[in-house]
Formats: C-alpha cells, sequence, structure tokens
C-alpha cells in the first residue's frame, strides 16, 4: 500500500490531482490510502479522507511500502525515523500553496542527503511515481555536535552586536 499525505493544514489539490491522473493514465497495481486535507478535489482512482486520527495515521504509515506527500518536516521525519522511502512534491508559492517556497528549500537539502526522492513539478511525478517502488532512502544520523557549533556560531554573532 502507498500512503499519500498532505499534512494538515492546507488542501494540496496539485499533488492529489496529479497522483490520481497517473493511476487513471497508467494503471496501478498497488493500492493508494491517501490523507488529502480539505480538497476542493475528489480522487476517483483511490480513497481518500480529508483527515485521519492518530492512530489511523501512524498505522497506515507504518504499513505503507512508500509514501507520496508534500515536502513537510514532520512527514519527512517519520518517514525517515520508519526508513519508508519517501517521495515529495514541494508547495510552492507560485501556486498559492504556501507564503514562501520553504518546502522546495526543505526538499532540495534531504534529495542532496538521500534522504527523499522529489519531484519540484506536477510533471516530475510520474518518473519518481516509478522510482520509489526501488529507492532505498539514506539514514538519517543525528550530529549533535555540528548542531551544537550552529548555536555557538548564532550566540556568538548576536552576542558581538
Amino acid at each position: 500500500m502507498i500512503f499519500l499525505t498532505v499534512g494538515t493544514q492546507f488542501p494540496f489539490d496539485r499533488l492529489v490531482k496529479t497522483v490520481d491522473g497517473f493511476i487513471d493514465s497508467n494503471g496501478f497495481d498497488e493500492e493508494i490510502l491517501a490523507q488529502i486535507g480539505d480538497s476542493t478535489y475528489r480522487p476517483q482512482n483511490f480513497e481518500a479522507a480529508a483527515s485521519l486520527d492518530k492512530n489511523l495515521f501512524d498505522k497506515y504509515l507504518r504499513d505503507a511500502s512508500c509514501i507520496i506527500s508534500h515536502a513537510g518536516m514532520g512527514t519527512i521525519t517519520m518517514a525517515l525515523e520508519h526508513g519508508k522511502p519517501l517521495l515529495v512534491m514541494p508547495r510552492r508559492k507560485i501556486y498559492g500553496e504556501v507564503v514562501n517556497d520553504h518546502q522546495v528549500d526543505i526538499a532540495k537539502k534531504f534529495d542532496e542527503l538521500g534522504h527523499v526522492l522529489v519531484a519540484y513539478e506536477a510533471a516530475d511525478l510520474p518518473e519518481k511515481i516509478k522510482q520509489i517502488r526501488t529507492f532505498v532512502p539514506r539514514k538519517r544520523e543525528a550530529q549533535p555536535q555540528a548542531v551544537a557549533k550552529r548555536i555557538k556560531y548564532f550566540i556568538d554573532k548576536i552576542t558581538c552586536v
């Protein structure tokens, strides 16, 4: 089962429509279950709910063979903690999906580190959906020394002003 989630704050019709269109055009032998927020679009090719209670959300995430999502930190972190292959499509300011392109920056960083696959545009999604089945995310390792160094740098900067 593939779990599609767009987070809980805003709908992400562009992602949901693109996945639905891919299934319609290509057929698909794997079940997709989705949490799509307060979307105006209703998918025709998979089951979707606006929201899921935490227990069901966690179950879908655990049971999924892979996850397709927006590039939200919560979903990325959960997928990595469970070792799940994750395909993200960042919400974009240009489409009125967010107020800035922070999800693009998040996606780029996690893509560079080998933790996620990224479809930066809807046109990229079909090829990435094909790749997700064989994608193995690089394990995320905690780096407390690097975090401490960055915090020290920041504190030094603001106390020297």
